[in-house]
């Protein structure tokens, strides 16, 4: 019987394996934004076919998907021929749940701006991206419209996944009339609607958001602003990916005009990423600096959550854990 003797990796490879995953995820967002996976059906495609389609240079072109396909995103099948992975499915552009436009929101310019400037965060607890462009990283999308639609569209695709995790997780049935407070493009309260029928909701969007926006009938799309006022009529209130946008000051202006918009019988529930205790793992944590170093919000952990309720008039009830990264957070006015 032969024995393999078991080989300890030195702490230096581990480390080098962490710093990786800066290479492994900019070229994961060179490939989404030259649209590589597009080209691919179910046949394999050659270098040659999938550089003219990209209109860049083939062989380094191959160097980059060789990169990829050792991770798992490309495979190649044979020499210069690859096919998609159902992991490269995700990069795909116009499905639902495509990571495309995430990846290209994550590691493009204005994310890198926040990331390169990250000192200033740590030294002085402000936003690195402000200081960096000279203006929140909103009033950036404002002027640059096609880098806030990349990160609206990459909210939207990864929130069809999330929706659909939060009707499987939550009885929306005894509502009458649900408000969803910063809603976008209504993926949201549309999959719950859809999902309950006598079912009313609330779209709440800014102005320039609501202009563009097409839901169902009994879905009703309201302009304004959270920061002023929340429109009244629902018996629950929610807020997917909102408050972890803002620090508890701004934060706790919106959750006190949601306080008086409800009725007294009414739910307030936040869609929102939980911080797991200690040194458990959690994208969450990574997520928690990308909120400090772009937005100046946070992620919380529970008591947390449960702290900035109650000083804003609310009792967290309970946490429901959801197949996504984001739990549902009830909550009733005291």
């Amino acid at each position: 019987m032969i024995t393999m003797e078991k080989v300890e990796v030195a702490p230096q490879e581990t480390m080098l394996s962490l710093i990786g995953g800066f290479w492994i995820a900019r070229s994961i967002y060179l490939a989404a934004k030259l649209g590589v996976a597009d080209l691919f059906d179910d046949q394999p495609q050659t270098i040659a076919q999938l550089a003219a389609g990209t209109q860049t240079d083939p062989q380094s072109l191959y160097r980059l998907l060789r990169a990829l396909a050792s991770v798992g995103i490309f495979t190649e099948v044979s020499d210069q021929h690859f096919a998609l992975t159902p992991l490269g499915e995700t990069l795909k552009s116009n499905r639902p749940g495509s990571m495309r436009c995430a990846a290209m929101a994550q590691m493009g310019y204005d994310h890198s701006l926040g990331w390169s400037n990250g000192l200033h965060s740590l030294k002085t607890g402000e936003i690195a991206f402000d200081a960096a462009a000279g203006m929140p990283i909103w009033e950036h999308y404002a002027q640059h419209p096609e880098d806030g639609k990349v990160f609206s569209d990459s909210m939207t695709s990864m929130g069809t996944a999330i929706a659909q995790a939060v009707v499987a997780s939550y009885d929306f049935s005894r509502f009458n009339t649900i408000v969803d407070v910063g809603g976008a493009q209504g993926s949201l309260i549309s999959t719950i609607v859809r999902a309950n029928p006598h079912l009313n909701g609330i779209l709440f969007d800014l102005p320039e958001i609501i202009a563009n926006v097409q839901v169902d009938q009994n879905i009703q799309p309201v302009a304004g602003n959270f920061f002023e006022s929340v429109p009244t009529g629902g018996d629950a209130y929610l807020m997917r990916w909102i408050i972890h946008d803002w620090n508890d000051e701004k934060s706790s202006i919106i959750l006190k005009n949601c306080h008086q918009a409800m009725p007294d019988d009414g739910k307030l529930l936040l869609i929102e990423s939980i911080l797991p205790p200690g040194n458990e793992p959690s994208p969450a944590k990574f997520i928690d600096v990308i909120m400090l170093l772009m937005a100046g919000g946070r992620e919380r952990t529970e008591e947390e959550y449960r702290s900035l309720l109650r000083s804003n008039g609310f009792e967290l009830t309970r946490v429901i854990p959801t197949p996504s990264l984001l739990s549902i957070i009830e909550a009733v006015k005291i």
